[in-house]
């Protein structure tokens, strides 16, 4: 049984620790909390891969690369995510759990130096970082950001957010654009790494079977360094929207050989919602699994799309629709979707798919349990958010959701944005 502890190591900073003995690795984490804004995107998410380049003890990702295989071959990989309107930049680390070590040596307190030395101690020269690791990198993250048009799919949904939530910070992409990645130079890297060195929430995170007391003085001796000369100002919550009386629709093309149609809703409801459960409930029942209505009905049995799924962006309100279709088929596959969702306004929906999207919901949330990447997901978005309730205790609400929730949480959705990116002939 996974015990937890939350603890705050210093002012602003906190662990969040999973004590198991289910898993052979441990799992170490940190990440600065920023708010998603585009002045800052881009540089926020150069920051650690800059910082893993290389450190004042190991200047070289050989060097790094050395001390992490004699940690039995542990890895420490830059991390740039999202949660609502908060980015979060910085590591996450997988180690063999010292239960498992050949000689009983310990690895977790030579873990966190080592992520220690990478947050707090980077190679440097002039004061600043050095320029030839920041120029790469800078590369590295336009193309990163130039490549996501190549994937239609995630693209259809980045160009939603981004038109849906124009002015708003969650339109923000975490890469940031390439313009301001492009305006980066070593000095205004620095100065914004030690912006968010003063004045960033941090979030740290263990999992493995070391006592939490052992893995908080771990990292209060690794981190002794971080400035405490900064406030560390908890992030606001998301601000509530209402969508449109009308639609808005966005129409783009470029060259692909199938249309992406998605949708936008607000939902009305976020995490810290007291129908939060009814609506993972209501999001299942209509694309999020493989016994939805835009699964079996709009995919399978009239074959409109090619894929058509939902999912919930919990930390903000809003659910997003994607499918990919015919040219020809848009205008029957747009009109199907939105009649399976009037249907689930109306409750027409089987109390079989209601108890299924019920089974599925909870068996997704207890095999987080038994996977250490998603449960470190699960805690990080819990963090951002302020929440301490584990996967097990959010299924048991979902299993106490009635019928009559449900319907009240699809009530609520409200669609705001239609984008369509079709071919350049279509």
């Amino acid at each position: 049984m996974a015990e937890l502890t939350r603890s705050e190591l210093f002012p602003g900073v906190h662990l969040t620790a999973v004590h198991t003995e289910k898993f052979k690795s441990c799992v170490l984490g940190a990440s600065f909390l920023a708010p998603l804004d585009r002045t800052t995107a881009a540089c926020n998410a150069l920051v650690p891969s800059v910082l893993r380049r290389g450190t004042q003890e190991h200047p070289d990702m050989e060097s790094l690369s050395a001390a992490l295989d004699e940690l039995y071959g542990g890895s420490i990989e830059p991390v740039v995510r999202t949660r609502g309107e908060t980015q979060c930049v910085g590591f996450l680390g997988s180690f063999l759990d010292d239960a498992y070590t050949l000689d009983g040596s310990a690895i977790l307190e030579k873990a966190a130096g080592l992520l220690g030395e990478l947050l707090l101690r980077p190679c440097t020269e002039q004061g600043v970082f050095r320029r030839d690791y920041t120029d790469s990198e800078r590369q590295n993250l336009i193309d990163r950001i130039r490549a996501q048009v190549n994937d239609k799919r995630s693209y259809a949904l980045l160009r939603l957010k981004r038109e849906m939530c124009a002015g708003e910070p969650f339109g923000v992409d975490r890469l940031g654009d390439e313009s301001s990645a492009r305006a980066i130079t070593p000095e205004s890297l620095w100065a914004r790494y030690q912006d968010l060195l003063r004045t960033a929430p941090m979030e740290l995170y263990y999992c493995g079977s070391a006592k939490p007391e052992r893995v908080a003085d771990a990292l209060r001796a690794a981190l002794s360094q971080l400035p405490t000369d900064g406030v560390r100002t908890p992030l606001p919550r998301p601000a509530a929207k209402e969508a449109p009386a009308q639609p808005r629709e966005v129409v783009e093309s470029l060259d692909v050989t199938q249309g992406k149609l998605t949708m936008g809703l607000r939902t009305g409801s976020t995490v810290w919602s007291e129908d939060y459960p009814a609506l993972l409930l209501a999001n299942a029942i209509f694309g999020g699994t493989t016994t939805s209505r835009l699964f079996l009905h709009v995919r399978e049995k009239l074959s409109l799309c090619y894929y058509a799924s939902s999912q919930l962006e919990k930390l903000k309100g809003v659910m997003l629709v994607s499918s990919g279709v015919e040219f020809d088929k848009v205008g029957e596959a747009r009109a199907e979707i939105l009649s399976q969702l009037e249907a689930c306004r109306k409750g027409a929906f089987e109390d079989w798919e209601l108890e299924g999207a019920r089974r599925s919901v909870v068996s997704a949330l207890h095999s987080a349990m038994d996977a250490q990447a998603r449960l470190e997901d699960f805690w990080l978005g819990q963090a951002v958010a302020g929440l301490t309730e584990d996967p097990e205790a959010l299924a048991r609400r979902v299993e106490e959701v009635t019928r009559e929730q449900v319907v009240a949480a699809f009530s609520s959705l409200q669609l705001d944005t239609i984008y369509f990116l079709k071919g350049r002939e279509a």
